[in-house]
């Protein structure tokens, strides 16, 4: 034991943590009272549910890029652009699962089939091949992503849904249980992301994202086991005739083979965004118009809002791509695998959730508290920041040499609280203020635009590849200051015009919640997040 170095004591810790969750989730399923701490067991079941699937899908994505890189030899800048594609339609697909658990399957039926979509795309990930792109074995790595895309769009939502199903619209637990829920969701991503990392980077692929798959049937045994604790949640809205409900799962499959071709052609991917990201700008002003002037501010405000998002997670999603590559090419990390500092991020979210939560609800009693849009200028002020600050320690401490890994963990500190000014507040935003007949299409519009913001990401990870696709320190630190300063330009022109926004937003004027787009258990913020409510504006 003397002899470990820094990433296996890194990886026993995540060890003994998970057996820790593990222990105390077998603890709660023991007892027979009907809540725990307070809530419902039905809450804790879904919360370990959820923490396997991020689990499975965050250890995944934290060794992705180098997959690509090193197994299957695509260039940097290429690696970046299907990196990008792949996450874009990751937050494309939960409209179409949302929308036939709504109508059809019901969220718990829906959850069960995106986790045996996503336990095979997993299980898929491990079949390496002899690797290059002349393998024809990559055709099988195509397939696994196009399930573990379907899967996510069947689950992503479906599950965060159940947990609002689980309290009365009243409950004052309902805040609570979202965050503990959502704790779950960086618990999963910090454990998986070293784990799966360490594996993958240091014994073999296969490994890592065999221990992936495993974490993802885990989470689907824990959620099919569990169904008696949720009390008829997630039920399917009318009787569904089985014929009706094969072709339904037989629509999931289809959407597999589709999606199977198009994560290949990254082009295609580009123009099918903008062409319906036109189309659902034109309807969305189409409705607005209808609209008396005050709904139809508000909707303006939303748009506003929205049109934030390619930017902000544009710069924020290099993190699995561009940064971790960076991070593994032009980093002292100590002998850690670049991998592992992926948990960064969920470890901080852990962290700092409560007190952004604190601090809000502290100038909120004080009248304080900043707007909605101001929070996304601030947001976009920090992403900015993220980029500038490892840029000038870069440079500063000299092109030639390693950075220091101090830099890496100040970049996901501001990134970090970036996210806590953005995802939380841009949902709670977006279920307030849409009119209750737009509610489901504003969200679908809210991950619309977080999957264009993952494809820009791939974009400006492609750039930092340069003209031959090769990254270099030089290149990357070039972009990134270029986007650095963009974000920062865009922070002030938000907060000058912030005060207009929250005008649109006409807060003093809100109605009950049968006027409203509704609870806050429609969509799951962008992970990982907490959910953090956003009464004072």
């Amino acid at each position: 034991m003397a002899l470990w170095a820094e990433a296996e004591w890194i990886a026993v810790i995540a060890t003994v943590l998970l057996f820790a969750f593990l222990a105390t989730g077998a603890m709660i399923a023991a007892s027979k009272k009907p809540e725990f701490a307070g809530h419902p067991k039905g809450l804790y079941m879904l919360f370990f549910a959820e923490m396997w699937e991020r689990f499975s899908y965050y250890g995944m994505r934290a060794i992705l890029i180098f997959y690509l890189t090193q197994h299957w030899l695509f260039s940097d800048g290429k690696s970046n652009l299907i990196y990008g594609a792949y996450t874009s339609l990751v937050y494309i697909t939960p409209v179409l699962g949302g929308y036939l658990a709504d109508r059809y399957l019901g969220q718990r039926k829906a959850v069960v089939f995106g986790g045996l979509l996503l336990a095979a795309g997993h299980t898929l990930m491990a079949v390496e091949g002899t690797g290059g792109q002349n393998d024809p074995t990559i055709n099988v790595f195509w397939a696994a992503l196009a399930f573990i895309i379907v899967g996510s769009g069947f689950l992503k939502a479906n599950i965060s849904v159940m947990v609002g199903q689980l309290y009365g619209l009243t409950d004052t637990r309902r805040d609570a249980a979202y965050t503990i829920f959502y704790m779950g969701i960086n618990v999963g991503a910090a454990l998986g992301t070293i784990m799966v990392a360490y594996l993958g980077q240091t014994i073999g692929w296969g490994y890592g994202f065999g221990l992936a798959g495993i974490g993802m049937l885990a989470g689907l045994i824990v959620f099919v086991l569990g169904k008696a604790s949720l009390k008829g949640a997630g039920e399917a809205p009318a009787p569904l005739a089985r014929s009706k409900e094969i072709m339904l799962y037989g629509v999931g499959l289809a959407s597999v083979a589709v999606i199977w071709a198009l994560v290949q052609y990254q082009d295609v991917i580009q123009g099918l965004l903008a062409v319906s990201g036109v189309a659902l700008l034109g309807y969305v002003l189409y409705e607005s118009f209808k609209l008396d002037k005050e709904p139809r501010e508000r909707m303006f405000a939303i748009l506003f809002l929205i049109s934030l998002n390619p930017l902000f997670w544009g710069l924020f999603e290099q993190a699995g791509g561009s940064m971790n590559l960076f991070t593994n090419q032009f980093v002292d990390r100590g002998g850690v695998p670049a991998g592992i500092f992926q948990s960064i991020n969920p470890i901080y979210i852990i962290l700092l959730a409560p007190l952004f939560a604190g601090l809000w609800q502290w100038l909120g009693k004080r009248n304080m508290e900043p707007s909605a849009p101001a929070k996304f200028g601030l947001a976009l002020a920090q992403m900015g920041l993220a980029n500038l600050v490892l840029v000038w320690g870069a440079r500063a401490w000299g092109i030639e040499v390693l950075t220091p890994v101090i830099l890496v963990f100040a970049y996901y500190f501001f990134a970090t609280t970036a996210e806590l000014c953005l995802s939380p507040v841009g949902l709670s935003a977006m279920n307030r203020l849409a009119p209750k007949f737009l509610a489901s299409l504003i969200m679908g519009a809210w991950f619309y635009m977080t999957a264009v913001g993952n494809f820009v990401a791939g974009k400006i990870g492609e750039a930092t590849g340069g003209h031959d696709g090769q990254m270099t320190k030089e290149g990357l630190l070039d972009i990134y200051g270029l986007f650095g300063w963009i974000s920062i330009g865009a922070a002030v022109a938000v907060l000058v015009v912030a005060p207009l926004v929250k005008k649109w937003m006409h807060l003093d004027t809100l109605r009950s919640d049968d006027d409203l787009a509704g609870a806050a258990e429609l969509a799951e913020p962008q992970a990982p997040g907490v959910h953090l409510d956003d009464e004072k504006r």
